[in-house]
């Protein structure tokens, strides 16, 4: 670690087995992950209910290249009316977090697309098909089957819809295996 590692006890006295456990768990983070630059922990001992004992709230300031990662453990329960367990499961979310933050760095996180979206470009009720016009201009064929919660009724030329393609082509080129209509509350800007 480029900066010394800092703890700082609030409501309760230091105690020198509590900073050893700290600089343990801190030590094992830093051989893991030897580019941590900064470390400061956060010990604070709150009331509790007298017949169950006093809860300890921990926060966790680690700062790496690019990133600082914070852990707050306030407990919901009685869970940290051990102030060992309390740092031990403070600083497991830190290890966490920090081999999620590795991921994110080496490019490792799975990306999750949102399925395409078009607009419907003709509709044959008698027949019970349709196509959709997607952002890149293709056409695509639609079965009222494909329409989810049996909308394809409700459907009119013009309405958005988001579609997942089905693996090869049929007799009319791509077809949509699934076509669900898009509120007037999404997210995307729409397609032209």
């Amino acid at each position: 670690m480029q900066l010394p590692l800092q703890i700082n006890f609030r409501n309760l006295q230091p105690s020198a087995s509590v900073e050893r456990h700290i600089r343990q768990r801190a030590a094992a983070l830093e051989r893991t992950t030897p580019r941590i630059t900064g470390c400061r922990v956060t010990i604070d001992e709150s009331g509790g209910h007298r017949a169950k004992g006093k809860l300890y709230h921990i926060r966790v300031d680690l700062t790496v290249p690019g990133a600082e990662i914070v852990v707050t453990r306030n407990p919901p329960d009685h869970a940290h009316e051990s102030l060992l367990v309390a740092v031990r499961d403070a600083f497991d979310a830190v290890r966490r977090r920090l081999e999620d933050h590795g991921r994110r760095v080496r490019g490792e996180v799975k990306t999750h697309e949102a399925p395409p979206h078009g607009r419907v470009a003709s509709l044959n009720r008698e027949a019970g098909y349709g196509f959709i016009r997607g952002a890149d201009g293709e056409e695509v064929y639609m079965h009222r089957n494909s329409v989810v919660a049996d909308r394809f009724d409700a459907l009119e030329i013009g309405d958005e819809v988001r579609y997942a393609v089905h693996p090869g082509e049929g007799e009319k080129g791509p077809q949509a295996s699934m076509v669900a209509p898009i509120g007037k509350h999404h997210l995307d800007p729409p397609v032209q």
